[in-house]
C-alpha cells in the first residue's frame, strides 16, 4: 500500500495543473499510471470521453488488484467497504435513464469495484428506463431498499432520501458483518463510524444549505458516534454560530472539532465536504502508521485513489467548461 500510495498524484502537480490547459492536462495524465487505459480505450473514445472512461476502468481495476493480494479477513472487510460502488452505480444508471441519457454516456463514469460486475452492470444499462432497472435488481442486496424507495422517488424528481436509505442500509450491514471478528473488526468499525459521522454532519451542513424543511430523522444514518437525538436537535439550530458551536459539543474526534472551530462564518457545502474529507484523510493517516498490519494502510489508499479520480475528472471537466482555476481549486481534494 505505501509503494501504490508513492505513485498517486502530489499535491504541487495539482497545482501546476489547475495552471495548465486541458491538452497539457491530458499530456500528463498519459504519463502516469492511467496510461495503459488511454491507450488500450483510444481508438474508441477521444477527448473528455476517453479521460472520463481510462480513469473509471483505471480505478476499477486496482481496486480489483488490491482485492486479490488482501489476506483473511482484510479482504473481507475491503469487499463490504467496496459495496459502496454498486450505491454510486446504480444511482448514475437511475439518474441517467430518467435523464435520458443514452447507456454508451452513463457507462463512462461507472465504476464496477463492489458485487455488481461488469456483467451486471451492462445488463442494467440495456434495459429500457429506470423502472426496469429496478425490476432486473431483484435478488440484490440494493433491491428492498429500491423497491420501497423509488416510487416516491420518481415522483419527487430527487433520490436524496432513497441514497440516504442506501447507505443506511450499507452501514447497517457492514456493522453486523464485523462485529465480533476481533481486534480488526475493531478497528475497521472505527472507521465506519468516524465515515458516518462525516457523513451525518455534511448532511446537516446541507439540510441547512437547501433550508429543507424535512424530517431530519429520516436523513440520519446510525452507527457513528453523533445519536439521532442530538442529530434532529441540531437541525432545528436556526443561527449558524450557535449550531456550529453545538455541533463542536457533539462530535468525539479532535480533527474534526478543529475544524469546525476553523469555519465560523458559513460556506458553499462542496467546501465544507472538501474540508471534512481532508480531515478524515489525515486522521486515517495517523491511525494507518499507528496499526501497519491493519485495514488502515487498504482503507487509505482506497479512498486516495479515489479521490486523484475524483479530482482529474474535476480539472478535466472544470478546464472543458472554463472555469477559473480557483473555482475549480476549491473541488480538489488534495
Amino acid at each position: 500500500m505505501r509503494v501504490r500510495k508513492a505513485k498517486l498524484i502530489p499535491r504541487e502537480e495539482y497545482q501546476r495543473m489547475l495552471n495548465m490547459s486541458l491538452p497539457e492536462i491530458t499530456r500528463i495524465i498519459e504519463e502516469t499510471s492511467y496510461k495503459q487505459e488511454i491507450d488500450e480505450l483510444g481508438t474508441t473514445f477521444k477527448g473528455i470521453d476517453l479521460l472520463e472512461v481510462a480513469l473509471s476502468w483505471n480505478l476499477a481495476k486496482e481496486y480489483q488488484r488490491i482485492i486479490a493480494i488482501t489476506p483473511g479477513t482484510l479482504k473481507q472487510f475491503t469487499r463490504a467497504y467496496l459495496r459502496y460502488w454498486d450505491i454510486q452505480n446504480v444511482l448514475t444508471i437511475l439518474r441517467g435513464k430518467m435523464q435520458g441519457m443514452k447507456a454508451g454516456k452513463i457507462k463512462e463514469v461507472l465504476v464496477p469495484a463492489g458485487s455488481l460486475d461488469k456483467v451486471v452492470l451492462d445488463r442494467l444499462l440495456n434495459e429500457d428506463g429506470p423502472d426496469r432497472v429496478i425490476d432486473a435488481l431483484k435478488g440484490k442486496r440494493l433491491y428492498p431498499v429500491l423497491a420501497r424507495e423509488y416510487p416516491a422517488a420518481k415522483e419527487s424528481g430527487s433520490f436524496a432520501k432513497m441514497e440516504n436509505e442506501l447507505y443506511k442500509q450499507f452501514y447497517a450491514e457492514i456493522i453486523a458483518e464485523t462485529s465480533g471478528e476481533g481486534a480488526g473488526g475493531r478497528l475497521f468499525l472505527a472507521y465506519i463510524r468516524l465515515d458516518i459521522d462525516v457523513k451525518n454532519i455534511l448532511t446537516l451542513f446541507r439540510l441547512r444549505a437547501d433550508n429543507l424543511g424535512e424530517d431530519a430523522k429520516e436523513m440520519y444514518i446510525p452507527g457513528g458516534t453523533i445519536s439521532a437525538a442530538d442529530f434532529a436537535l441540531l437541525h432545528t439550530v436556526k443561527e449558524y454560530r450557535e449550531f456550529v458551536d453545538q455541533l463542536k459539543s457533539k462530535v468525539h474526534t479532535a480533527p474534526v472539532i478543529e475544524l469546525l472551530k476553523s469555519i465560523e462564518t458559513e460556506r458553499p457545502v462542496h467546501e465544507i465536504a472538501s474540508l471534512l474529507v481532508r480531515v478524515q484523510m489525515e486522521q486515517m493517516e495517523k491511525l494507518s502508521k499507528r496499526n501497519p498490519f491493519s485495514i488502515y494502510p487498504i482503507l487509505v489508499y482506497l479512498e486516495k485513489k479515489k479521490y486523484e479520480v475524483s479530482n482529474l475528472r474535476a480539472l478535466a471537466r472544470g478546464k472543458e467548461s472554463k472555469l477559473p482555476a480557483d473555482i475549480i481549486g476549491k473541488y480538489l481534494v488534495m
